[in-house]
């Protein structure tokens, strides 16, 4: 009934910045906290980042607080992971998510994406 669906990744060198988008339907944003997890070559999918309802109380992995920021847009049914100062191990799968509770949407969410590759050069 939820499908989110990403956009925005691709190449980048180390240092750079690109914007992930994730727009929902099937439901409208403002019910769902949403967030972003990613799959390292050779690793299990871990979290990132998310965001509540209104976007007033989110949350960062260590390795990536500081640099990625979490905002969206309910109007427009779409939450963004601003990324900026990659680094080559920032390299990997990243999976928009959705949950109705903040924090079930961190330990996993109910709703995924299809996926989207970074890759992040040297």
């Amino acid at each position: 009934q939820v499908r989110l669906v990403e956009s925005g990744g691709g190449l980048v060198q180390a240092g750079g910045s690109l914007r992930l988008s994730c727009e929902t339907s099937g439901r409208p944003s403002r019910m769902l906290c949403m967030g972003w997890f990613r799959q390292l070559p050779g690793k299990e999918r871990e979290f990132v980042a998310a965001s509540s309802w209104s976007g007033s109380r989110t949350s960062y992995s260590d390795s990536v607080k500081g640099r990625f920021t979490i905002s969206r847009d309910n109007a427009a049914d779409t939450v963004y992971l601003q990324m900026r100062s990659l680094e080559p191990e920032d390299t990997a799968i990243y999976y928009c998510s959705a949950d109705p509770l903040f924090e079930s949407l961190v330990d996993g969410g109910t709703y995924w994406g299809q996926g989207l590759q970074v890759t992040v050069s040297a």
